[in-house]
């Protein structure tokens, strides 16, 4: 079994959606019901930003800077450290706000969404081009969560949290299609949050309500169980210098195990992917 270090205090309510970039200093995350976007400095102390009501996710730019979802849409920064200065609109339907997603191989970005009162058939999914054009890709879903593509780019994963169900579609540049079950989650199993996939095309997949993170194979066969000593387990990634960091982001939204809010990390056998970047 793989040891899971605690290495932060509490510094999030809902910690959600850790990147590991380079471009903005490590480990980057989200405390997505507060609205801040956080840094994991060496020191072990956290730098925040605000950016609104919620920060759903966060990826590098291609040319600098980051992109943020927030409760409607996204928002857009130059600089890694400095609030954003512009946005683009989503939605305008009162009960839904954005939830998690990912850039694609081609630079656009995937963001999912949800209801704020987690009824089903409540998100959807976007696609925002490089341009700024934007789409809906899938309507309805439940509560849209963790995205990744395989190593060679002609796969994606998606969680869908409501029905408790991880699956794959096939990539075309940065289109998805062909949508297929890979695993289904029971009732009493907990429920597929974030997740990442590494540079052999497994899953490392963020199962909240069961305190694991699992590592499926791309054929969707369990092959290890980390687990996390609170049950709020959000999202993963795999960083550090060699990515072979498993970091791991917990919430304490109606929790009050101790360490809820913590980051936690533990050392993978395999490495990562670099993170696609967002290229409008």
């Amino acid at each position: 079994m793989r040891n899971v270090e605690r290495i932060t205090d509490v510094v999030t309510f809902h910690g959600e959606g850790p990147v590991w970039s380079l471009e903005w200093g490590g480990l980057r995350f989200v405390d997505m019901l507060a609205g801040g976007v956080l840094t994991l400095r060496d020191d072990g102390e956290v730098d925040r930003i605000t950016v609104g009501k919620v920060a759903a996710m966060v990826r590098p730019r291609a040319n600098g800077g980051y992109v943020v979802a927030t409760e409607k849409g996204i928002a857009l920064a130059d600089d890694v450290t400095a609030e954003p200065t512009r946005s683009i609109h989503l939605t305008d339907r009162e009960n839904e706000r954005m939830n998690e997603g990912g850039a694609a191989p081609d630079g656009s970005l995937y963001i999912g969404s949800m209801a704020w009162d987690g009824s089903d058939d409540g998100g959807r999914l976007y696609r925002v081009m490089p341009d700024g054009g934007t789409e809906v890709v899938l309507d309805p879903v439940s509560i849209s969560n963790g995205l990744g593509f395989s190593p060679d780019h002609t796969l994606a994963y998606y969680a869908d949290s409501g029905p408790g169900r991880i699956d794959v579609f096939d990539v075309d540049g940065g289109a998805l299609s062909g949508r297929r079950r890979l695993v289904s989650f029971e009732d009493d199993d907990g429920v597929p949050d974030g997740l990442v996939v590494d540079s052999q095309g497994s899953l490392w997949v963020a199962v909240n309500g069961a305190g694991q993170v699992r590592r499926y194979s791309p054929e969707g066969q369990l092959l290890e169980t980390v687990e996390v000593p609170v049950p709020g387990v959000t999202a993963c990634t795999l960083g550090g210098p060699s990515l072979t960091d498993l970091f791991v982001t917990t919430s304490r939204e109606g929790d009050d195990t101790p360490g809820a809010g913590s980051i936690y990390a533990a050392a993978a056998d395999v490495p990562g992917l670099p993170v696609l970047p967002f290229a409008g």
